[in-house]
């Protein structure tokens, strides 16, 4: 009876050993199992750029590989705007941009996998403003030219072209004696004919 009591006592201690000595295995290997998240991006989501950017950036919070890092940039009229393929620096993910890209709305797509093997997808969206025109320049005037005077109608010159003058008092004077000896040769012209009809 005793050793049958031994017996069990053993196996029991054996389960209970193997269990506590796995249990510090069981959890450090907890933190490998983490969710991955993204931490950062560089334009951050629903920024308002007013230019676009050269590259994006993403910032994860475990290291990524680089052969599972995909990310994509779309543009405002759905094109895609990467200039090339992204590299993956530690926890980091960089995709270069094209250059003159229109303002707008653009969207960042992502799929990574971690160092640990877990996937990550996700997007945001950011927006780059409508640049302001630029001011017409002003013109600098140049020291070494002389300005051109601005003539300037004058006033009284144009009164005297619109209005039609006065003759000379001459004139005047001529015209006065012609008329007054008009008159003087109808009134002999009259008289003559009166003293011949009352002589005939």
């Amino acid at each position: 009876m005793h050793a049958v009591n031994r017996r069990a006592a053993r196996v029991a201690a054996r389960c209970l050993v193997v269990p506590l000595a796995a249990a510090p295995l069981l959890f450090a290997a907890q933190p490998a199992f983490a969710h991955t998240d993204l931490v950062t991006g560089s334009p951050a989501e629903a920024a308002s750029e007013s230019r676009p950017p050269q590259t994006i950036k993403l910032t994860f919070s475990d290291e990524m590989t680089s052969r599972y890092a995909k990310v994509a940039l779309t543009t405002p009229d759905g094109e895609q705007g990467a200039a090339g393929a992204p590299q993956v620096t530690g926890r980091t993910v960089t995709l270069p941009v094209k250059p003159g890209l229109p303002a707008g709305s653009y969207t960042v797509g992502y799929r990574v996998v971690s160092a640990d093997g877990h996937p990550v997808t996700g997007s945001y969206r950011f927006t780059v403003e409508e640049a302001a025109p630029a001011p017409a320049p002003t013109p600098t005037p140049d020291p070494t030219r002389t300005p051109t005077p601005t003539r300037t109608a004058d006033a009284s010159r144009t009164d005297d072209a619109s209005s039609t003058p006065d003759p000379p008092l001459p004139v005047v004077a001529i015209a006065g004696g012609l008329f007054l000896l008009a008159e003087a040769g109808v009134s002999v012209a009259v008289t003559r004919r009166r003293r011949t009809r009352h002589g005939s």
